[in-house]
């Protein structure tokens, strides 16, 4: 529960709602409280970032708050809980502070940037929004910086994905758009085609041209069960891999403005055991 002077605005979203397992029964049982502890801080921040009703200095300052508090600038305001609990367990685990600096550094470019001109301008964000999630994984259980650029390549894929699961819904409650601008007028689309009850011609090119490049990234990220030490955080990846293709495959066949695309609880089911197979055999 978040306390009535919490910097917080919780949005009610949990681990149920990600498109990766978060916590999993798969990660040793010493490090799954400290990967709680930073997906509970990850959420506190993209909660401020996504919240419709504060202005961006507002929300600018909330997440300068608990920057400070990560750093240790500030290390007894009640306000961020949750920073002060992962500067705690980054003490403890000897991560470093950069993989929580960069989520903020992202999700203040959320309060002041609503449209992204090219592909490149997207992929830099999801490198700081997404790309530290798996780089603070392989860090937390003592895996080389070598896996960085593969585990990237799977966290931006998965970025990707769910701005176009959550294209129409961004555009109407933030006025928020991740489809490369560059890209819908080349196929004469414009923003406002998001508020249709289905995908246009036009805009449905588009969106297939997004999961073109996640089907890019995929490419490099298929790799990352291999180049992982640690037996049990490749079996995770390769389940996050197969939940990636999953998805790229049924957001090509359906349509993100007419239904909220996801995967249901046997084929997520399907995707564990095609993962936890591959990682295996």
């Amino acid at each position: 529960m978040t306390s009535i002077n919490s910097a917080e605005t919780p949005s009610g979203k949990g681990a149920a709602d990600e498109n990766f397992p978060v916590g999993s029964w798969l990660l040793p049982a010493r490090l799954r409280p400290h990967a709680a502890t930073f997906y509970a801080y990850a959420r506190a921040i993209d909660d401020i970032a996504d919240n419709s009703e504060l202005a961006p200095d507002d929300k600018i300052s909330r997440l300068e708050g608990f920057a400070k508090a990560i750093l240790g600038a500030e290390t007894e305001d009640p306000a961020y809980e949750k920073a002060h609990r992962m500067r705690e367990s980054l003490d403890q685990t000897k991560v470093p502070t950069v993989h929580c600096t960069d989520l903020i550094d992202a999700f203040k470019q959320d309060a002041t940037q609503g449209r992204y001109q090219d592909w490149a301008g997207l992929i830099h964000y999801c490198e700081r929004s997404a790309a530290p999630v798996g780089r603070y994984l392989l860090d937390l259980h003592g895996e080389s910086k070598a896996g960085y650029p593969v585990s990237d390549a799977l966290c931006n894929a998965l970025q990707v994905l769910n701005h176009l699961q959550d294209c129409k819904a961004d555009y109407l409650s933030l006025d928020r758009v991740y489809l490369p601008e560059s890209w819908l007028k080349e196929a004469g689309a414009n923003v406002e085609a998001l508020a249709a009850p289905e995908a246009s011609a036009a805009l449905r090119s588009v969106l297939d041209r997004c999961l073109d490049g996640v089907a890019a990234l995929l490419v490099t990220a298929r790799r990352l069960p291999d180049v992982l030490d640690n037996r049990f955080l490749a079996m995770e990846s390769a389940v996050i891999v197969a939940v990636a293709e999953e998805l790229t495959r049924q957001l090509r066949r359906r349509d993100p403005l007419a239904e909220r695309v996801q995967l249901s609880k046997p084929a997520y089911a399907a995707c564990f055991l095609k993962g936890i197979f591959r990682a295996l055999f």
